[in-house]
């Protein structure tokens, strides 16, 4: 495979949407609470920056790597810093790519277990065609094709993350 030298989503696109996305999530968040953002590595750590640096509500933010359930990846072993707040708050996971399903499916009930007020989901991408478990992002960036999508904190082999647009393996 190789990188296409097509732009699938130019990065003018993408701060657009991000700016729209973080109003959602705003305008979604009852005035005057914090929010808690809980990203998902490697490849939502642009993501997330970009979005939560537009949010104008105080944030708690944790990093937590996952490799997918499909490549082997457990939601219940996710180690959560010991002091980012779940319980009774307003929690906010934060994703590059929504496909199966499974990994958001089987996070969302291991974080439920921590009591949080309401868990909500912002994905840059959905990948509607590969979904198999009844998953659906409260905000989402963008439609794609089932596409190797890189750029953007999206890699293939651990390259093209640092492409500020989405382009495609070909």
């Amino acid at each position: 495979m190789r990188l296409s030298t097509s732009v699938l989503i130019t990065e003018a696109q993408i701060r657009g949407r991000v700016e729209a996305m973080a109003s959602a999530i705003a305008a979604d968040t009852p005035e005057g609470s914090s929010l808690s953002v809980l990203a998902i590595l490697d490849g939502a750590f642009m993501f997330c920056a970009d979005l939560v640096r537009r949010l104008p509500m105080p944030v708690h933010i944790a990093l937590v790597p996952m490799i997918s359930v499909d490549r082997g990846g457990d939601p219940e072993r996710i180690v959560l810093p010991a002091d980012f707040p779940i319980r009774g708050r307003d929690l906010l996971l934060v994703e590059d790519i929504l496909d199966s399903g499974k990994t958001l499916d089987a996070l969302r009930i291991r974080l439920a277990r921590e009591s949080p007020a309401r868990i909500r989901l912002a994905v840059l991408l959905d990948k509607a065609a590969r979904r198999s478990a009844k998953v659906t992002a409260d905000y989402v960036g963008f439609a794609v094709e089932d596409r190797w999508i890189v750029g953007y904190g999206l890699d293939w082999h651990g390259l093209y993350r640092n492409l500020p647009y989405l382009s495609h393996m070909e």
